[in-house]
């Protein structure tokens, strides 16, 4: 029993490392943008925490791409057959390149619609647009990435990515800082800069996957019917992150209303909580992979073992970066902007941050072992439950904005910007039950190839 708990121990690490390292590269991706950009001022900072949170949405929606695929490739590999695992991949990317292409279409037409909804300043909504138009370019480019980055870790192999995230980090900041600072094309520069460096990490991936295909003499030609039944089998997993999306873009519109100060703290704080959120998906990855496996391999024992294993780390992983948090948050504004008040706003948000974090480390793995065990349907109608028991709480912050705000002082800022934080740790409370529940029982444990 030692030797099994080792092993698995092993092979989470073996998995999480690479994965937690490639994970970052998004969360880097806007840690630098925002760093690059924060330096123009805050109305710049402030638009692109608007336009992030539209193109987010908009690629984020089909992380199915990501997560569906991992599964489905897990299960094929654990039920031995490696070519059927990576047809399903192929499968996926062909679905990547089509909803990438309408989806770059749809929100460059309603760039400017879409963020004006947020009710953001004048100064604020031109730097979101200008910076939401461009950046589309790249949208096909990130759901590749998220298709062909799901077949690998359903392959087991998450160092790839990683490869291919340090290389598309390297380049976005050194882009980032030559187009906006040194050819001063302000936010278009950042704009740019990460659509190049996302489109050279699909590329490079894409390069992986044909190898691999190559290798087992799997076809590269997209299959219709298989690509359908690819993007229906992933329309639960769409629907639960619809709603998750939807989570988070209305505490950016509440974040808005409350005014440029608090927007440009909330963009931070959000971008940080996003990053540390990656760290802990690492987790999840791991877990989507060996559910995944375990299941099409038909053990069920090693399957339970291996959730106990990984709900631990996430407890433990989340405590000690709830503990890093507390002790660099007073230190992180500066980093970001010259603006005293937006650098206080920032302080108080990160402590709620902070306290959240061993929450966010279970539910983050619990998903990543429910994804990796296909139990997309209950995912979807949990998360619709959380929604809606989610839009009152945060809409209370909303019209309680101008009270919050004591006539916009800054103690208030702060305080604006600690209650949507609670707000949102009460959403993650309501998600986290939920699950819990749910892992406690043995039915969504379904063995075989498929589903």
């Amino acid at each position: 029993m030692e030797d099994r708990t080792g092993s698995q121990h092993r092979e989470v690490l073996r998995l999480a490392v690479p994965a937690f390292l490639a994970l970052v590269a998004e969360p880097l991706f806007l840690l630098a943008d925002a760093a690059i950009v924060g330096r123009l001022g805050v109305a710049p900072l402030a638009g692109l925490g608007v336009a992030s949170a539209v193109l987010l949405t908009a690629a984020n929606v089909f992380v199915f791409l990501a997560y569906g695929t991992t599964a489905v490739v897990a299960r094929q590999l654990g039920a031995g057959s490696r070519a059927g695992a990576i047809s399903a991949g192929i499968d996926g990317t062909w679905l990547a390149v089509l909803l990438g292409t309408v989806t770059a279409a749809v929100v460059a037409l309603a760039a400017d619609p879409v963020c004006r909804l947020f009710g953001a300043s004048e100064a604020a909504l031109d730097n979101a647009v200008t910076y939401l138009r461009i950046s589309t370019l790249g949208i096909p480019a990130m759901l590749v990435v998220l298709a062909t980055t799901g077949v690998l870790r359903g392959l087991q192999d998450t160092r790839t990515p990683l490869l291919a995230a340090i290389g598309g980090f390297g380049t976005n900041v050194a882009l980032n800082l030559w187009f906006v600072h040194g050819l001063h094309w302000g936010i278009a520069g950042s704009a740019w800069g990460t659509v190049i460096a996302q489109t050279g990490m699909a590329v490079a991936l894409v390069v992986v996957l044909v190898r691999y295909a190559r290798r087992t003499s799997v076809a590269l030609r997209a299959h219709p019917g298989r690509v359908i039944a690819a993007a229906r089998g992933g329309v639960p997993l769409l629907v639960r992150t619809l709603a998750l999306r939807a989570v988070l873009l209305v505490t950016t519109w509440v974040a808005a209303g409350l005014g440029d100060v608090p927007l440009a703290a909330y963009q931070v704080t959000a971008t940080i909580w996003t990053f540390l959120t990656f760290m802990l998906d690492a987790l999840a990855i791991a877990a989507q992979a060996l559910t995944g496996r375990a299941l099409g391999a038909g053990q069920l024992d090693r399957t339970r073992d291996a959730t106990t294993l990984m709900v631990r780390w996430g407890l433990l992983v989340g405590i000690v970066l709830g503990v890093l948090v507390l002790l660099v948050r007073p230190f992180v504004g500066p980093l970001f902007t010259p603006d005293a008040a937006v650098q206080a706003a920032i302080a108080g948000g990160l402590l709620v941050v902070a306290l959240g974090q061993p929450l966010s480390g279970f539910v983050f793995v619990v998903d990543g072992v429910l994804i990796g065990a296909g139990d997309g349907v209950w995912l979807a109608r949990a998360m619709a439950i959380v929604l809606v028991a989610y839009l009152p709480v945060v809409l209370a912050v909303h019209l309680a904005g101008d009270w919050l705000l004591d006539g916009g002082s800054r103690t208030g800022q702060v305080n604006a910007v600690m209650w949507l934080w609670i707000a949102f740790t009460a959403f993650m409370s309501v998600r986290g039950a939920l699950m819990w529940g749910r892992v406690r029982t043995d039915r969504w444990m379904v063995t075989g190839a498929t589903r």
